[in-house]
C-alpha cells in the first residue's frame, strides 16, 4: 500500500490519573479513505485520533503511520504526514496575523519564501480568507478562526488530515467550504479522518464510520450499514440524519441499507 497507512494493533491508552480512555483497538486506515469517528462524549474517539500523529502515545499495543512507529518518533516528524485540526482553534493558533499562521507550517517543512507566498495565496483563496490575511486571528470570530486553523494544516499537504468537529460553530457558508475542501482532499488522494457529532456530515461526506463506545471500537463499516443498525444506534445514542429517519418512517428502500440523502430518498417517491 502506497502513501501513509495508519495501523492500530491492540491499542490502549490509560491516562496518568488511571482513567482508561481506549482499549484493544484494532483498525487499519488506508491512504485515500474518507473515515469518520463517532461516539458519545467520553467514548474515546478523540483520544484515539490523537494517537495518529503522536499527540498521545499508546500505553498498550502499537500504532504505525506508514513505516513509522508512533512510540519511537516525535510529533514533529509524524505531523508532516498526519495533520491535526483541533476542535478549538484557540489551542492551535498563535501567530500575530492570518498570513503568519498560514506561513508557519510551510516554513517548518522547508519551503522557500516565494513558494510559501504562492501557497498562502492559494489556500487563502480556497478558504475565503484573503481579506483577513493581515489581521490578527483573534480579531476574527470563532468560525473564521476554525477556518484559519484548518487552512494552515491543509496548506502543508500532509497525506492524512484529521478534522476534530469541523462543523461545530460554523454557519452555512463555513460548512459548505469545509465540505468542498474535504471533497478536494479526496480528489487528491488524501486520507480524511473526521471526528464529529454531525451525522449528516458523516452520512454524506464519509465512506466509512468507526464507532467508539465506552473505550472500545464496536462498529467499522459504511454509513448506510451503521444508520440501519438499531442495536448499535441504541447502545451509543447516535441519531441518524433526518432524511434517514424520514425515509425509514415512509418505508423507503429495502431495509438493508439506510437512505443517506434526499437524492436517494427521491428514487422511491
Amino acid at each position: 500500500m502506497s502513501g501513509t497507512e495508519i495501523k492500530c494493533t491492540k491499542v490502549g491508552h490509560t491516562y496518568p490519573n488511571g482513567v482508561q480512555a481506549i482499549k484493544d483497538v484494532d483498525v487499519t486506515i488506508n491512504q485515500g479513505e474518507m473515515v469518520s469517528v463517532v461516539g458519545q462524549n467520553g467514548s474515546g474517539k478523540t483520544t484515539l485520533v490523537k494517537h495518529f500523529n503522536g499527540l498521545l502515545k499508546p500505553t498498550d499495543g502499537d500504532i504505525t503511520v506508514g513505516d513509522l512507529n508512533t512510540r519511537e518518533n516525535p510529533v514533529g516528524l509524524l505531523a508532516e504526514r498526519v495533520g491535526y485540526v483541533f476542535q478549538n482553534p484557540n489551542h492551535q493558533i498563535f501567530a500575530a496575523s492570518v498570513h503568519e499562521e498560514l506561513s508557519f507550517g510551510l516554513k517548518n517543512i522547508g519551503l522557500g519564501e516565494s513558494e510559501i507566498e504562492i501557497k498562502v495565496k492559494d489556500i487563502a483563496e480556497e478558504f475565503l480568507l484573503t481579506e483577513y490575511l493581515e489581521l490578527n486571528p483573534y480579531r476574527l470570530g470563532f468560525s473564521l478562526r476554525k477556518t484559519v486553523g484548518m487552512a494552515s494544516i491543509i496548506a502543508m499537504e500532509p497525506d492524512v488530515v484529521i478534522l476534530d468537529e469541523p462543523t461545530t460553530g460554523q454557519d452555512y457558508s463555513g460548512v459548505k467550504t469545509i465540505k468542498e475542501s474535504m471533497a478536494k482532499l479526496k480528489s487528491e488522494g488524501k486520507t480524511v479522518i473526521v471526528v464529529s457529532h454531525d451525522m449528516p456530515l458523516v452520512a454524506e461526506e464519509t465512506d466509512r464510520v468507526l464507532v467508539m463506545c465506552n473505550t472500545e471500537l464496536i462498529f467499522d463499516g459504511p454509513p448506510a450499514d451503521l444508520f440501519i443498525n438499531k442495536p448499535i444506534l441504541e447502545k451509543t445514542n447516535l441519531k441518524p440524519p433526518q432524511i434517514t429517519a424520514f425515509a425509514e418512517a415512509k418505508n423507503y428502500g429495502n431495509n438493508e441499507k439506510a437512505i443517506l440523502s434526499v437524492d436517494d430518498a427521491l428514487k422511491y417517491t
